[in-house]
């Protein structure tokens, strides 16, 4: 059995274990139960009844949230030529256009939140999946983060506001960040309600009733709150 600290138990001792609470209610009580010194990250983490080993319950998808992440999310591009171009004159934190750069990155050098490319680059950025990969950070179609030179400054620009990718783990589960416990509840609350919107929208075809089945919401080394899983999911067969 884990044992907790005496603020960890104090935090938990106001948390109903038994109780689904609404959105609002939940994140307020997140916030109350924080226990950092630092400006710890709330998060969703979502149970579905979905098999991530079926091709037709596979979920993977983008959403921007309406307050972002109250973070500074440096941005990294992989292109040549006039996507290059278009990256820095869009505000890219770094653009991997020479040998130099990708060998930096395929030694380990990670100092990035999310990475884009050109769709002719990504010949090369294929051969870094064993970096990428296991972080998260390969571009990939699906999630907005393989872009034309003429897409590349919304790309940039919605990545750095709070563009968050979202996906089913091996493990059928989905686990996303909406905000800081600084925050205004009313902006988590928009925040989730934004992500609630994009994963049903995001419904796989092989999906059957209501296939998110159990929500918490914790905040960095908190308590997690139980929520209401069907309160943003209307239209949810």
């Amino acid at each position: 059995m884990t044992k907790h600290g005496k603020k960890y138990t104090a935090a938990a001792a106001k948390v109903d274990i038994d109780k689904i609470y609404s959105a609002h209610e939940a994140i307020a009580l997140a916030k109350e139960t924080s226990i950092t010194k630092f400006d710890s990250t709330v998060e969703i983490h979502m149970r579905t009844s979905l098999d991530s080993r079926q091709a037709d319950q596979q979920l993977r998808d983008v959403v921007v949230l309406p307050h972002g992440l109250g973070k500074t999310v440096r941005v990294l591009v992989f292109a040549t030529g006039e996507g290059a171009v278009a990256a820095r004159a869009a505000g890219a934190d770094l653009v991997a256009d020479d040998d130099e750069t990708m060998k930096k990155i395929e030694g380990g050098m990670l100092d990035f939140d999310v990475a884009i490319s050109t769709p002719d680059a990504m010949g090369k950025v294929g051969r870094l999946g064993r970096v990428l990969g296991p972080r998260g950070l390969m571009p990939n179609p699906k999630a907005g983060t393989v872009v034309s030179a003429g897409d590349m400054e919304r790309a940039i620009r919605e990545a750095k506001a709070g563009r968050v990718e979202f996906r089913l783990d091996k493990t059928n589960n989905i686990h996303v960040s909406i905000g800081k416990v600084s925050f205004e509840v009313n902006k988590l609350v928009d925040n989730y309600a934004a992500l609630m919107d994009a994963v049903n929208k995001a419904r796989p075809s092989g999906a059957k009733g209501n296939f998110v089945k159990r929500i918490t919401v914790t905040t960095t080394m908190g308590p997690g709150m139980k929520m209401d899983p069907n309160e943003h999911m209307e239209g949810a067969e």
